[in-house]
């Protein structure tokens, strides 16, 4: 079955699912600042809005659209502003 996640008083949620190519999330961003801690290797698909992201090691954020992916390392930080509400899908290796 599903499982939900809220993160930020809220302000994110995801909806944990699995795919034939593994496990993933689903979820939604409010706007704000946020930081993350990965446990695995993520692949991060903008479905909706966009996103701005610094990923670890690096010092130049990137900026994201619909239908754009990001990798994040396994066991890294990474942070994202989100200026609206932002939709995207994580699949976790």
């Amino acid at each position: 079955m599903f499982k939900t996640n809220e993160y930020f008083d809220g302000k994110v949620k995801s909806m944990a699912f699995t795919t034939p190519d593994g496990p993933a999330t689903l979820g939604v961003m409010a706007p704000g600042e946020y930081e993350f801690g990965t446990s695995t290797v993520e692949y991060m698909t903008v479905v909706y809005g966009h996103m701005t992201v610094l990923l670890p090691g690096e010092t130049e954020w990137e900026h994201f659209e619909s239908f754009d992916t990001f990798m994040v390392e396994k066991d890294a930080k990474f942070r994202l502003k989100i200026e609206q509400d932002s939709a995207y899908v994580c699949l976790y290796k």
